[in-house]
């Protein structure tokens, strides 16, 4: 009887659905591309979304607006022009842009036609980020804006971050909902064991719930901080004190913490945006509230700690999404094994809401409302 080689059962499993890691985001929702402290007045800078290049605009007056960074010209970055009035001026000639991505002046033309403007995208700016609605500009007001941690709640303290990880997106979902990895984390977090205790699933969303029980080491300062400390029952199984929530709600991430009496202790909201035109690269923008202890200011004092032991489990991520990145590299394609059915689910989920690389999407370089004036 004929065996099936490894490479051929690859190669069949393949043919099956999507390599996962052929997936690209799927346009049509709101991503944060910048912090709004990165735009100040008068400013204009360069952005990316999987390959596109855009110009976030904030003039002296009124809202922040996004440009395809390329003016038709010359190809020159927009980003790099002279913010006047509500236009941005191209650094080259001089050739000036507004709100509507319409070329509104050519210096040396005089009254002749104008040019054909470039794309616009929608924009929206909460929480301290610039958000931008990549995919069809007409689905923009339909499509929900996401709940940013506790960014508006003044009981909560909020850390921002944006790390940049050279991996696909996806890996970065699988990281973060697959809690049996704690065995990474062995020397930040001690001997720690993830206990599984349930999930909840739909079109568009998955969630798993965990409870952690410490089998050996001492409870890092931050956690004791935040958690309180944790009693040593020296051996003994530890009950459920704190329970975890990993959701993802395409395409964002949440993990909240809730102590045994059900209150919200910790709030993490993140979004996973593709840098370059094959989504290897991607840059994470994450929000995570901290309730405020009831002893005044003693969030100010215990932040610098939560903020370095935070540091420290995250470059652990990072080094070891990478290390799987480089492994797909290697192959070419997907070779992982997986076993838990929360991340089955999760590879399901963003196989089904995300766009295949075949897909044909819409180009950014043009803008069809931005026809030649007179």
């Amino acid at each position: 009887m004929n065996q099936i080689s490894p490479a051929m059962a690859d190669t069949a499993s393949a043919t099956r659905q999507p390599d996962l890691r052929r997936v690209n985001a799927n346009p049509d929702f709101w991503y944060p591309v910048a912090w709004s402290s990165d735009v100040p007045k008068g400013k204009t800078v360069g952005v990316s979304y999987a390959g596109m290049p855009i110009a976030l605009v904030r003039p002296e007056e009124g809202g922040v607006f996004a440009l395809y960074d390329r003016c038709p010209h010359r190809q020159v970055p927009l980003s790099k022009g002279l913010v006047k009035g509500q236009t941005v001026r191209c650094c080259y000639h001089g050739w000036a842009f507004g709100r509507s991505g319409r070329c509104i002046d050519v210096p040396y033309l005089g009254k002749g036609k104008l040019p054909n403007g470039v794309r616009t995208f929608p924009v929206r700016e909460a929480g301290g980020l610039i958000f931008i609605f990549p995919g069809d500009p007409e689905k923009a007001d339909t499509v929900p804006f996401p709940k940013l941690a506790q960014t508006d709640n003044p009981a909560y303290k909020t850390k921002h971050f944006s790390p940049r990880v050279n991996c696909h997106y996806t890996f970065m979902h699988e990281n973060l909902m697959d809690m049996n990895h704690q065995f990474l984390h062995r020397r930040q977090m001690g001997q720690i064991k993830a206990r599984f205790l349930g999930q909840d699933r739909g079109e568009d969303f998955i969630e798993a719930r965990y409870s952690f029980m410490r089998s050996a080491g001492q409870q890092p300062l931050a956690e004791r901080l935040i958690f309180g400390k944790h009693k040593d029952l020296q051996g003994k199984e530890q009950p459920i004190e704190e329970v975890v929530t990993i959701r993802t709600e395409y395409p964002y991430q949440t993990l909240r913490i809730v102590d045994k009496d059900g209150d919200l202790i910790m709030d993490l909201w993140v979004a996973y945006v593709p840098q370059d035109k094959d989504q290897r690269e991607t840059l994470s923008f994450g929000l995570l509230s901290v309730l405020r202890p009831q002893t005044p200011l003693l969030i100010d004092v215990i932040w610098p700690a939560l903020g370095w032991f935070t540091n420290r489990i995250f470059l652990e991520d990072k080094e070891i999404v990478e290390m799987e990145q480089a492994a797909w590299d290697e192959v070419g394609h997907d070779r992982n094994v997986e076993i838990f059915p929360v991340v089955r689910a999760l590879r399901e989920l963003l196989i089904r809401c995300g766009c295949p690389q075949d897909v044909k999407q819409q180009t950014a370089a043009t803008q069809p409302e931005a026809e030649t004036t007179a």
